[in-house]
This record gives structure tokens, C-alpha cells and sequence, in this order.
């Protein structure tokens, strides 16, 4: 797997093995990274050092249509999210920012960009809210209800 990969939140546990798992496979593996974190699995296992990394911000849509251009990514996973129920409680601005900013901005980016061929976005179980029926799947109904 030579492809062009761009991974956001890539910082983040989900992230991290990911980023792992795609350079494992042989992709080009371009990262989007915000804040340096240096307990994150992707600097603290030395993965950094096999990645491209653009340093910025997901709300950034000029940066982001650059980053694509420039590497020639076909594939984006959208993983850059504020996850953490407490700290979105405490802060909806900047996690309603960085969640929906940033993903409009990236989705923008992507469709203006002539390489990228897919998306991949995760998503948290926070959009089920509290279900009867587990385990959720594509057809369960959306009731997210944080931030409060």
C-alpha cells in the first residue's frame, strides 16, 4: 500500500494506531498535528519520525487544501476531535470549533482538492447518547446529547 494517506488527530489513542497500522502496510503517511504531545503514542514509539507532519489547525481550510495538494493525498482519516465528555462540557465553543468547524473545513478541503479520492470519519458512541440495544450499529437512531 504506497497511497498517499492524511491522518488528523493523529496525537489521539485511535489515532496513534492507526498511524501505526498505516505505515505498517507501506502508505505514505502525511499527519496533521495541532498540539505536541509528547505521551501520545505517535511521538513517544518514535512513529514520528516515519511520517510527514503538517503542524496547524483542522478549522484551517486554506492550510489543509495546501497539505493536500502538496502530498498528493488520495485517502483522508478524520479522526481530530475534542472526545473527552468533561472538557467539551466545560468548553462547547471550542469543541463545537474544532468538531464541526474543523469538519466542515476538512470536507471542504477534500472536495475542492483533485487527489483525494475517499474520506474516512470516525465518530464517537456520544452520538447514540443512552440506547436500550447494544451493541449500536448503522442503523440505530442519533441521539446525541453532549455538550450539556
Amino acid at each position: 500500500m504506497d497511497r498517499p494517506a492524511l491522518v488528523t488527530g493523529a496525537t489521539g489513542l485511535v489515532g496513534g494506531w492507526l498511524v501505526a497500522r498505516l505505515v505498517g502496510l507501506g502508505a505514505e503517511v502525511t499527519c496533521l498535528i495541532r498540539d505536541w504531545v509528547p505521551q501520545s503514542g505517535l511521538i513517544r514509539d518514535g512513529l514520528i519520525d516515519r511520517v510527514k507532519v503538517v503542524r496547524g489547525d483542522v478549522r484551517d481550510q486554506a492550510l489543509l487544501e495546501r497539505a493536500l495538494g502538496e502530498h498528493e493525498i488520495n485517502t483522508v482519516f478524520h479522526l481530530a476531535a475534542q472526545t473527552i465528555v468533561g472538557t467539551a462540557n466545560r468548553n462547547p465553543v471550542s469543541t463545537f470549533e474544532a468538531n464541526i468547524q474543523g469538519t466542515w473545513a476538512l470536507l471542504e478541503a477534500c472536495r475542492r482538492s483533485p487527489s483525494v479520492k475517499q474520506v474516512i470519519l470516525a465518530s464517537s458512541d456520544k452520538a447514540y447518547g443512552d440506547q436500550e440495544q447494544l451493541p449500536y450499529d448503522e442503523s440505530t437512531p442519533l441521539q446525541g446529547q453532549q455538550p450539556l
